[in-house]
């Protein structure tokens, strides 16, 4: 990578404390291949977002988020401003280690830190696609938000508030296939009015409903085996209205790639998505549950420029 200002964010917490643990060896790591950065080490929810603004009106080039999916949301919130990004010359690089990391399932970014930071010194750019949504916090106080992978609403939500609350230490795909499976016998179907453009309004009674731009969630759940980061279009998955033994059944086939097999799980696509409840349903974003229906989501095609490898 040519010599750019370069600034590291790094999550201590993510992966139930370990990203903490590793920053030394990390910074070591990224210091042989890139050269001289800044780093910040986030405290408490929103850091990543005020200190990525931050730094980018001061020119920063570079953002490297060091974390999980969540953590990446927050440094994905700090770039944007409305369509565009603060400093639309700059780029984002990734370093997953995080107890979510779906986001990389889809998107050529390795798993390995090793291969991610060389990744990021070779600086090869592909632009990406956005998700923002305007929804109601735990407060009924409405908010914009911006997500890069999956928003779900339904059962998701339910997973996610209760993964945030469990010991992650066995890992993600343990911490989210276990918090799934207590979900299902604690939570109900929902009925939900969805509008998907133009093309689709109705009442649907549904588990969950994933309005996805990458096509992995919850620990390796693939539930929209379709989408793409750069089609300028939302895969939506509606999980209908199945009984809990239907559920139980097909579970494996949401992991497996087979969900396209399951009897009342149906498919839309479109650039602006529209839900609402009279019942109490959570949303997931991005592996965080910041709030409640009612939701907008709208697509923001090309709308980050981000570091990954050339496919």
């Amino acid at each position: 990578m040519i010599s750019k200002k370069i600034v590291f964010i790094v999550n201590p917490k993510a992966s139930n404390g370990l990203t903490g643990r590793k920053w030394p060896l990390i910074h070591a790591m990224a210091r042989d291949r890139l050269g001289s950065f800044t780093s910040y080490l986030t405290t408490q929810p929103g850091d990543a977002i005020r200190i990525t603004r931050k730094n980018l009106t001061e020119g920063a080039e570079v953002i490297v988020c060091v974390g999980g999916d969540g953590t990446l949301n927050e440094v994905i919130n700090g770039f944007m401003s409305g369509e565009q990004t603060i400093q639309t010359g700059a780029a984002l690089g990734f370093v997953p280690h995080g107890t979510g990391c779906d986001f990389i399932r889809t998107v050529p970014i390795p798993a390995r830190i090793e291969q991610s930071l060389d990744t990021i010194m070779e600086g090869h750019i592909s632009t990406i696609d956005l998700g923002r949504l305007q929804y109601h916090d735990h407060r009924n106080c409405p908010r914009t938000r911006y997500f890069h992978n999956i928003i779900s609403f339904g059962l998701g939500g339910e997973v996610d508030d209760r993964v945030n609350r469990s010991n992650k230490v066995f890992g993600p795909f343990i911490s989210f296939f276990w918090s799934a499976v207590v979900s299902l016998f604690l939570y109900g179907k929902k009925s939900i009015r969805l509008k998907v453009d133009d093309l689709f309004d109705d009442e649907v009674i549904t588990w969950n409903i994933a309005v996805a731009n990458g096509q992995y969630h919850g620990g390796g759940m693939r539930i929209a085996p379709d989408a793409a980061i750069d089609d300028g279009l939302f895969h939506i998955t509606v999980v209908g209205d199945l009984s809990l033994a239907e559920v139980l059944w097909h579970f494996p086939k949401l992991y497996n790639g087979r969900i396209k097999d399951i009897r009342n799980v149906s498919f839309l696509t479109g650039k602006k998505v529209e839900a609402s409840s009279e019942q109490r349903v959570l949303l997931d974003v991005d592996g965080e549950q910041p709030g409640r229906l009612p939701v907008v989501i709208d697509m923001v095609p090309a709308a980050l420029r981000m570091i990954t490898k050339k496919s």
